[in-house]
């Protein structure tokens, strides 16, 4: 095989730093400057007519804008330090909306260049035959088209997304996570899918391009995190048609009141015509103009906390479903329990004790590398102090028996000794064979274990039963407590597994889940999908496998793991970039956390224009109707400060919330009703109070600084 120098090495990878840290990153100097240009650059009517509560207001600025020109020129409705202040402040209401997307933004753009520094032109081995040792072309990796095959080894950069067909390799993926702990990709099963920009670091690969040059895994993630890409949820949509609506009732009522102020003036012989500007300020306090402001950066931050967990979101409907969920999916596997069963207990039968138990348990084990078999000689070390290793060190004429699947036991012979440990069937049919009977109590003790979720193994010597080594799956510490958040938020959690059903009881009731599915296939996980989905509920679940791409594909919120295969991905429409099973409930939290902020927004804003109908209505109609003054109940100082003292509150209190809006609602799993009332009391009842003193404050400096 051809060796080219030049892809030896780290490779240019090295180093890369952690693009998606677990703390949120604090902003700069630099992140703010950024920010107050794109506030400015949104303003092109293109970009501010996707936004129309923002549009119509941006419309009335450069309104009053000509107005206080006019004004200057000796021509205006008012004085024109009353126009040229309303429209400042209309201005500044745009530019602090634009400002709060553009700071939402910020962190994704950040992000989307460190990962294009890691999405760099590399040369790819390209083969023409999968087979190791032959002969390959050096190509750029944007020459690599769909299906082509390359080869890449220890030191190489992948040059991009494809599916293993040969080989087996560790890999670096902190480019693309921010783990720095290398992963295992190979060949079959559910680890063979590999992400160009990620580096091998040891062995090789025979790789299958699944992706065409610009379409790649690492390309999506970017158009992703920038939000070139973000398309808006179905929720967000509606509440921008309603806001839209708002505006437009709004904008015919503030276009109507016009020609009525000077129908009134002219008939009652009192009083002067409301003007253009108090017109344009009236109806930018009236509509939703702070939710409106803030809906965009809310869906952009909520997008970044997934994205900060290393939750690579494929689809705006799922992030807002995922706050909607009311069924969870749980493989018991690696996320109810540890993933591999380990020895808790001992034990022995007649008169054999604990320690000898213990011991021939132990040595039979030796050769045992599967976990179970490890986990059987770390228990023996920890109760009796008992050590040893198979290799060199063990006394001539120990022969080892390693455990294989179709054996089903392990064990060791030495000194005439003849030491078996191993499945209840497979150690049964030992013992016929040697001529020997089974104790009548193993059976009880075997079926105990097995009705309390565990696995038995049974030990003998010589044909003799010792005793049995209990086995079970380890519950995750906390995962109780984690469901019991669940059933509080009203999410049901079901337990999927290819247990048998008496197996599965018993890990169900020790994790708390509500309901569990057993002996699962792929067949019968969809069914039990589309059953819940049948019923109006909401599922998420969680997979890797080919196996579970049907039901990934039916699922409302579908979570593929990176490690997993090429069809499990493309069936999801979430990627967990860890490959962590448990990060299905952060997924759920997430989503419910972004609905909250933008209920809780939603609230405050409509609350907010409420207060402020009863403090610029009168104002504004002052002039034709003196006798509205009396409605003056916060003593303003005058019609003028009042009116403006409303447009600055409206502007300062978007600014205000952008906090809020960037870092969310703090989450609490409580349910729809208290949700719904704590919501009510701290939201709806603040924006009711907050623009009453707000108002009241800024009239008094606007008084004590004479601006009014």
């Amino acid at each position: 095989m051809t060796q080219d120098p030049q892809l030896s090495g780290t490779g240019p990878t090295e180093g890369v730093a952690t693009t998606y840290p677990r703390k949120q990153p604090r902003l700069g100097v630099k992140v703010y400057r950024q920010a107050i240009i794109y506030a400015f650059l949104k303003l092109n009517p293109r970009w501010m007519v996707r936004n129309p509560v923002m549009f119509v207001v941006e419309v009335g600025s450069i309104l009053t804008t000509a107005l206080w020109v006019q004004a200057l020129l000796g021509h205006g409705e008012a004085k024109a330090s009353f126009i040229g202040a309303i429209t400042l402040w209309l201005w500044l209401t745009v530019l602090f909306a634009n400002f709060s997307e553009a700071l939402a933004e910020s962190r994704g753009k950040a992000q989307a260049a460190a990962l294009r520094r890691a999405r760099q032109e590399t040369q790819a081995k390209k083969l023409s035959h999968p087979k190791y040792g032959a002969e390959y072309d050096l190509v750029p990796s944007s020459a690599l088209k769909q299906d082509d095959m390359f080869f890449v080894e220890a030191g190489d950069i992948i040059p991009a997304d494809g599916e293993v067909i040969d080989g087996i390799a560790s890999v670096d993926e902190s480019a693309i996570t921010g783990e720095s702990a290398p992963v295992i990709r190979e060949s079959g099963g559910d680890r063979s899918a590999v992400t160009g920009g990620t580096r091998v670091l040891s062995d090789w690969l025979i790789v299958r391009v699944t992706a065409s040059p610009g379409e790649g895994f690492l390309d999506r993630i970017i158009g992703l995190v920038e939000g070139a890409k973000r398309q808006k949820t179905p929720n967000e949509i509606a509440l921008n048609t309603l806001l839209a609506a708002f505006t437009i009732v709004f904008l015919v009522v503030c276009i109507t009141l016009l020609p009525y102020s000077l129908f009134s003036v002219e008939v009652n012989h009192q009083g002067t015509p409301i003007t253009i500007t108090v017109l344009v300020a009236l109806l930018v306090c009236l509509i939703p103009t702070t939710i409106g402001g803030l809906l965009p950066a809310i869906g952009i931050a909520g997008m970044d906390r997934f994205i900060r967990r290393n939750i690579i979101a494929l689809s705006g409907r799922a992030v807002e479903a995922a706050g909607d969920v009311d069924v969870l999916l749980l493989d018991k596997t690696g996320t109810i329990t540890l993933g591999n069963r380990q020895a808790v207990e001992f034990i022995p039968m007649g008169k054999v004790n604990e320690r000898e138990l213990a011991e021939a348990a132990q040595l039979a084990s030796l050769a045992d590398e599967t976990p179970e078999g490890r986990s059987i000689v770390v228990l023996a070390k920890e109760k009796y102090g008992l050590r040893g290793s198979a290799g060199r060190d063990e006394p001539r004429g120990m022969h080892f028996i390693p455990f294989s699947a179709q054996t089903r036991m392990s064990g060791v012979d030495l000194d005439g000794l003849s030491i078996r440990k191993g499945a209840y069937d497979a150690i049964m049919a030992y013992i016929q064979q040697q001529g020997k009977s089974v104790p009548p109590e193993l059976k009880a003790i075997v079926e105990s274990i097995s009705k309390a979720g565990g696995t038995p193994l049974v030990v003998a010597r010589n044909g003799e039963v010792l005793g049995v080594v209990h086995l079970k799956d380890i519950v995750k510490g906390g995962i109780k407590e984690r469901f019991i958040k669940m059933r509080k938020m009203g999410i049901k959690t079901v337990m999927i597994t290819g247990d048998n059903p008496l197996t599965a009881t018993a890990i169900a009731a020790e994790a708390g889940v509500d309901d569990f599915l057993a002996e699962a296939t792929p067949e019968t996980k969809l069914k039990l999908i589309r059953e819940y989905q049948a019923g109006g509920r909401l599922v998420a679940m969680t997979g890797d496998g080919t196996n579970d791409a049907p039901a990934l594909a039916q699922a409302d919120v579908a979570v593929a793991m990176n490690t997993g295969t090429q069809p499990a991905r493309e069936a999801a429409n979430m990627i967990d970039l860890e490959s962590n099973p448990t990060k299905l409930i952060e997924i759920v939290e997430i989503g419910k956390q972004l609905l909250m902020t933008r209920g809780a927004l939603t609230t405050f804003s409509i609350s907010n224009d409420v207060s402020k109908y009863f403090v610029i209505i009168p104002a504004a109609f002052a002039s034709t109707y003196p006798a509205l003054r009396a409605l003056n109940f916060m003593h303003l100082s005058t019609p003028e400060s009042a009116v403006m003292s409303a447009v600055i509150f409206n502007a300062l209190i978007i600014i205000a919330l952008i906090p809020l809006a960037l870092r969310g609602v703090p989450y609490r799993p409580v349910g729809a009703a208290t949700l719904l009332r704590n919501n009510l009391l701290v939201y709806g009842l603040g924006g009711l109070i907050v623009p009453f003193g707000g108002i009241k404050l800024i009239d008094m400096i606007l008084v004590a600084l004479r601006l009014a």
